[in-house]
């Protein structure tokens, strides 16, 4: 009780004050409370925008609810030299928000700027972008990188005259998207208007306000009438909310155990942390462990049915591999693969053994992620059936960082490119901090990754990624090397004002920024 009370006090100061930076609510504004502050700002260049919609500014590219590539600020691009120079023409008479300009010489300096920030928008595979004429840019790689389209879908465009003058643009943005940016209460509120210069649909909702608020008091508002739009954990996916309907979208949002795959030698890292784990780094294990668990019942009772089972890091994507989909759920054949595997039970305490080695191993999951602990508590208890002891144990993102080399840990990825799987499987990311952090290593799977990021065409590279998971003899996938155990895909979970026509949302990535938004300029009220 004392818990909902501070959590309605906050939202009554947040919404109700009319005093100090925070603003009162107008009629036809449109709030929403779906997360996604971005604390150190919204500057596409250190990264705002990756995930999900960038809102303020265009991307050159853009997916559509069918994940299709589309135009966006670009009208159309090219490729050429063996995938080493990208060449993209804009759109004429672009303006950014604030009534200037847009040239190609903005759109050279935003991605010169992201590559030298050494900040998350990850550019290294650029060498150089170069306005060839008023809207025409010529990118030049380091070397062939496929992946590079997807940074032209996602990073947003800045005006040159005002970022580089350095005065704090993360926190006060112009851009040439839908929207443009009025003001941003940090911990309490962000306030959008409609861009009157921006080029495309325009939009009907014209004032935009973003609460930032945590779960509980989000829900209080929901009930409250006091939001149109709330994101909310799958545990209250079935709620009921007065004058609101659940808006259910699908998402490559995955959970997944991760497993060291390399055996304990007494290595460490440079930073001194252990590498390796003498269970995990067995296949069978691994791959019993693939087999034994319910990925439909996680779905069905951890995520309360807003979710599904998954199977690899890109399910439904279209460079995902449907072969790698096993008959889970079949602790007989786990059974089988560890007997197989000389894994046995020789001294009858119910927990097989492997040359004196108990099948025994921790699972760490985030302490604050309710969801990854049932998933690791369910996962634990799947285990037992077939004689593994799954430990489970809540760390900070800190601890984690320092076990991940030689523990299991239930992480969350899922993005709309494909370079998430490299990063996460190729050798050469081996123990860089949550990219490869169980040095998984497999020389074909790597070179199958390399093709891939070296293609010409999106078309041939998706060929490759595919290999990788499953080739018909080897791959990163159950069927392969079972580096992973994949559990279930997320159903982001919304909630919408019977008021509100949001359109249709496409499958959605990880759960950071603003995905929902992606069509923001089509939405409606629709009383």
């Amino acid at each position: 009780m004392l818990k909902r009370f501070i959590s309605m006090l906050i939202l009554s100061f947040i919404l109700l004050c009319g005093c100090g930076p925070a603003q009162t609510i107008k009629p036809g504004d449109l709030v929403l409370a779906i997360g996604g502050e971005s604390a150190e700002g919204y500057d596409p260049t250190m990264g705002w925008g990756r995930y999900g919609h960038p809102l303020f500014h265009s991307t050159l590219l853009k997916l559509d609810e069918n994940l299709n590539t589309i135009n966006d600020l670009a009208v159309s691009h090219t490729v050429s030299n063996g995938g080493l120079v990208w060449t993209v023409r804009i759109r004429d008479n672009v303006l950014f928000s604030n009534g200037d300009p847009l040239t190609a010489d903005d759109v050279a300096y935003t991605y010169n700027t992201a590559a030298q920030s050494g900040g998350k928008a990850d550019l290294a595979m650029l060498k150089e972008a170069a306005a060839v004429g008023p809207n025409r840019i010529r990118f030049t790689l380091k070397y062939p990188y496929i992946g590079f389209i997807g940074k032209l879908r996602t990073l947003g465009i800045v005006p040159a005259n005002i970022h580089r003058t350095g005065r704090n643009y993360a926190r006060n943005p112009v851009g040439s998207g839908p929207y443009k940016f009025v003001s941003w209460t940090e911990g309490q509120q962000l306030i959008v208007e409609a861009n009157p210069y921006y080029y495309g649909m325009k939009p009907s909702i014209k004032r935009m306000i973003f609460l930032f608020m945590d779960e509980d008091t989000s829900f209080a508002a929901a009930k409250a009438g006091r939001v149109h739009v709330v994101a909310l954990p799958p545990i209250l996916g079935k709620q009921k909310i007065p004058g609101m309907t659940v808006h259910p979208v699908r998402s490559v949002d995955n959970r997944g155990i991760m497993f060291p795959c390399v055996p304990d030698t007494g290595k460490k890292t440079p930073e001194g942390y252990s590498i390796g784990n003498n269970v995990t780094s067995d296949i069978a294990i691994r791959k019993a462990i693939n087999y034994t668990v319910d990925r439909r019942l996680l779905a069905a009772t951890v995520l309360e049915g807003f979710g599904e089972p998954a199977w690899g890091i890109v399910d439904n994507l279209p460079w995902d591999e449907p072969s790698i989909r096993i008959k889970d759920n079949d602790p007989a054949t786990a059974r089988k693969i560890l007997k197989d595997g000389g894994w046995v039970d020789t001294d009858g305490d119910g927990i097989v053994e492997k040359n004196g080695t108990r099948a025994e191993f921790t699972l760490l999951y985030y302490s604050n992620d309710s969801v990854r602990q049932n998933l690791s508590l369910a996962c634990a208890d799947m285990g037992k059936k077939i004689g593994i002891k799954i430990n489970v144990a809540g760390k900070s993102s800190d601890e984690i960082l320092r076990l991940n080399h030689s523990c299991a840990v239930l992480y969350g990825y899922g993005s709309h490119s494909p370079e998430e799987m490299y990063n996460l499987f190729h050798g050469k990311f081996a123990g860089i901090e949550q990219l490869n952090a169980g040095f998984y290593r497999n020389p074909t799977v790597d070179r199958y990754l390399d093709k891939a990021m070296s293609s010409s065409t999106v078309e041939e590279s998706n060929r490759y990624w595919k290999l990788a998971q499953w080739d018909g003899k080897t791959g990163m996938s159950v069927r392969g090397d079972a580096a992973w155990a994949w559990l279930v895909n997320l159903t982001h979970v919304y909630f919408i004002s019977d008021t509100l026509d949001v359109g249709a949302s496409m499958i959605e990535p990880h759960g950071h920024g603003w995905p929902i938004t992606a069509n923001i300029e089509k939405w409606r009220f629709t009383k």
